[in-house]
């Protein structure tokens, strides 16, 4: 926890594993297993021992609860400088008011505003749009994303939850207009879901965008805690009983468990640790976003950055939870594109320390 990555294109460094804190509180959506500002103070001052710095909360957390429990601790521990403070916004703070949620110009400011109270700080370190609305225009958004900062209402701008060529779209805006870019993209990653690697991942990596990567345990499930029933999950958890995610585990995703289950017992760690390292361990992915039920749970998952997943069984994750590429998405692979493409060819990325034949001319050099 002692590492710290730049996020995306920017000077922004952070921690590879973010304090989730969704469920900081006991009201609105996520008060099923929220937890009272006591409960949450030894989760959160454990992680700044451990020397952790990327919190992520959202301003639709258990009713806004999260903010100011979050908001509370920061200020009793005096680390508001030390932190990288992430909150979001799109979702309503009021049925009524049709303003009152999405990504337009008006809700974006009136939600900043409120999240800073509720933080009780003067700027956000990193400001997302929590999900794309399928209205507001990308240019509204990133306009207002840099009156913001140079406001200095935030200091980094990001995106999660929005298709690719969204992010693409507002990231290239941006640039052409010479506005403040956005530097992060948080997206749901696990060893269950690796939809994001058909194209957010690669398209991050281009353009400067650094993956946050929520749900990196599949909301519990690459715990090893549930098993199989008629009823969808049995077990201890959120997800067992009458969970409307319960019923929508596949054959594919019990054989993923155990091919998970048999690494975890080679490398002698939890099933949880190996796939927190998976996803922390990723091509684009600057930090995995972990929730804690206690500060035990949190030194578990920080456990998970303290040892090193071998290639073979690395592979063998890869394979377990490897899905077909769908559609036109075939036509992308190494596979497709060495039989079509380049066939009987060696084509390859160039070697570690190549430099082109032909290099800019600059005054006063050899020619």
């Amino acid at each position: 926890m002692d590492h710290y990555y730049l996020l995306g294109r920017s000077g922004l460094r952070v921690s590879r594993l973010a304090l989730g804190t969704m469920n900081f509180g006991t009201g609105g959506f996520h008060a099923a297993y929220g937890k009272t500002e006591q409960e949450a103070r030894p989760i959160f001052r454990r992680y700044l021992e451990a020397g952790g710095n990327l919190l992520d909360t959202a301003d639709f957390y258990t009713a806004g609860e999260s903010e100011t429990i979050l908001g509370n601790l920061i200020a009793e521990a005096g680390v508001r400088d030390r932190v990288v403070l992430t909150t979001k916004f799109t979702n309503s703070v009021d049925p009524a008011d049709p303003n009152a949620g999405g990504n337009g110009r008006k809700h974006m400011i009136r939600a900043v505003e409120a999240s800073l109270r509720r933080l009780r700080t003067d700027y956000i370190d990193l400001y997302l749009l929590h999900t794309w609305d399928r209205i507001t225009p990308v240019e509204e958004v990133m306009r207002t994303f840099d009156d913001l900062t140079r406001a200095g209402k935030i200091r980094y701008a990001g995106l999660s939850d929005v298709p690719a060529w969204y992010a693409a779209r507002a990231q290239t805006f941006a640039e052409a207009n010479a506005l403040v870019p956005v530097v992060s993209l948080q997206l749901p990653y696990s060893l269950v879901n690796r939809t994001i690697e058909l194209e957010h991942v690669d398209m991050g990596r281009s353009l400067g965008l650094g993956i946050t990567a929520w749900s990196p345990l599949a909301g519990g499930f690459l715990t090893g805690k549930y098993r199989a029933s008629d009823q969808g999950l049995a077990g201890e958890g959120r997800l067992a009983g009458d969970d409307p995610s319960g019923g929508s585990w596949t054959d594919r995703d019990w054989r993923l468990l155990a091919a998970l289950e048999s690494v975890a017992g080679e490398l002698g760690v939890s099933m949880a640790q190996v796939a927190l390292n998976w996803v922390a361990t990723q091509p684009g992915v600057a930090s995995a976003i972990a929730g804690a039920s206690s500060a035990e749970q949190l030194d578990a998952n920080m456990a998970a950055l303290g040892f090193e997943l071998p290639a073979g069984l690395r592979a063998k994750l890869d394979e377990a939870s490897a899905v077909p590429p769908p559609s036109v998405y075939r036509m992308f692979t190494p596979a497709y594109q060495s039989w079509l493409i380049n066939p009987g060819l060696k084509v390859a990325d160039k070697p570690a320390g190549y430099a082109p034949a032909v290099r800019n001319w600059v005054p006063g050099s050899a020619t």
